[in-house]
């Protein structure tokens, strides 16, 4: 899927001067992975494991179309920053002021949420794995301080290597897990058929599973890491599209490996779950009961890495776009691929103020319930973000704003509907089950 926009001539081809194409290597690739490490966490491997230990390889297919989509909705940031040399969020300013209310309410608010979220996330496995050391919330509080001091200091490139290493720790503990749990191979292969599972909600789980995993801002946040990267027109449009295809060639693996696991070792032994990032605390003491602590704490491991990837990769891409939410809001009109490929963003108080909003006010969550009305709008704004984005981007990319060669083809087009009207049903159904009742 290295050409979206339906386009026949050489990606480089252009009648008159304009940047030369680089070619496209894997010594370039690095946005990719950042979006990858970042867009899988905790939640999504519980996600993967709960479809494979409910319904065996049958949502296989689900898993492998879910990356697709993602590819075509990344594809489309990155070739909006590359062919326009204007950032994700100009795009949307210039669809009308609404665009600027939704994403700071959705940017201060799912903030707040997420911070603790995030914070709670890494704690856990490192809980497990030092069980006497201190209380969840204290390991919760150090993990967002090591990723505050850790985003504040270093820039793009450090970023990137970092996240590079614990997706490789990721990497090798899901492969090695989906070997020793000796995946059925004939099922596994079925299981790419598309069959949805004859049972109550199915359909909605099938969806779920095809727009959940890897599915968050970051996928918007992956056209200013590729210009971050200092990759900033349209020269770079083939590394781009094989960076991207790597990302989600990654979150295939990742996926497929977790769902062998719950497919193999929770759904032929009826194991299940429980929900949330606790269900992979309890996978860790089912993994040390059936083969041992040196797999049970590996796992940990790698428990930590999904998490911990997740949110430093938060820390840095979402800080990026608040801080580029803010120039535009103080009159900087000028189109700002170059201010984020020299790394100013990254130095500026805008970002950092938003880190800090991330990291300092979200520890009161740690120590109380969460607020029963603030995580009903957090999740009426998550569940909305993903239909605004493929939306967006189908108004931005079919439009005199991007240059003709790079607006979307045929292909483009159906892709980003598709996802479109998929994160839809799924935000509308979240919406329709939150209680409502009880908010009022």
């Amino acid at each position: 899927m290295a050409d979206t926009t339906g386009n026949t001539q050489d990606l480089g081809a252009k009648d008159g001067p304009g940047p030369q194409p680089r070619r496209s290597s894997w010594r370039y690739i690095g946005p990719g992975i950042v979006v990858a490490a970042t867009g899988v966490g905790a939640g999504d491997l519980v996600a993967t494991l709960i479809a494979g230990s409910n319904f065996g390889y049958t949502l296989l297919w689900a898993a492998v179309v879910g990356c697709l989509v993602k590819i075509s909705l990344a594809e489309a940031c990155g070739r909006w920053h590359l062919s326009t040399g204007r950032t994700l969020f100009d795009g949307w300013a210039s669809l009308g002021p609404w665009t600027t209310w939704f994403f700071a309410v959705y940017a201060v608010i799912w903030g707040f949420v997420y911070g603790a979220a995030a914070m709670s996330s890494s704690a856990l496995p490192l809980q497990a794995l030092f069980p006497s050391v201190m209380d969840l919330e204290y390991w919760g509080i150090a993990c967002g301080l090591v990723g505050l001091v850790f985003v504040w200091f270093n820039k793009y490139a450090v970023f990137e290597k970092v996240m590079t290493v614990l997706v490789g720790v990721m990497f090798v503990v899901t492969v090695y897990l989906a070997f020793r749990v000796t995946p059925n191979l004939g099922d596994a292969f079925a299981g790419l058929l598309p069959v949805v599972p004859d049972e109550k909600d199915s359909i909605l789980n099938t969806l779920g599973l095809i727009g959940g995993v890897g599915g968050t801002i970051t996928l918007a946040a992956y056209g200013y890491w590729v210009n971050a990267k200092g990759w900033t027109n349209s020269g770079w449009m083939k590394v781009m599209r094989l960076d991207n295809r790597v990302a989600y060639l990654t979150t295939g693996v990742f996926v497929v490996a977790m769902l062998f696991v719950g497919a193999e070792l929770l759904h032929s032994a009826n194991i299940a779950l429980s929900g949330g990032d606790q269900g992979l605390v309890q996978l860790g003491d089912i993994l040390d009961d059936r083969y041992g602590t040196t797999t049970g704490t590996l796992f940990l491991v790698g428990f930590f890495a999904a998490s911990f990837t997740s949110l430093i990769g938060v820390w840095h891409g979402v800080s990026l776009m608040f801080a580029d939410f803010l120039a535009r809001q103080r009159g900087e009109r000028q189109a700002r691929a170059d201010e984020l490929a020299s790394g100013r963003r990254e130095r500026s108080w805008t970002f950092r103020a938003y880190l800090l909003w991330l990291t300092f006010p979200p520890m009161i969550l740690l120590f109380q319930d969460e607020p029963f009305r603030l995580i009903i709008i957090y999740g009426v704004l998550g569940a909305a973000f993903m239909p605004f984005l493929a939306l967006t981007l189908l108004w931005l990319l079919n439009s005199s704003r991007t240059p003709r060669e790079w607006r979307n083809g045929y292909l483009s087009n159906g892709m980003l509907a598709a996802a479109g009207l998929l994160f839809l049903v799924l935000a509308v159904k979240q919406i329709w089950d939150q209680p409502w009742s009880e908010f009022f």
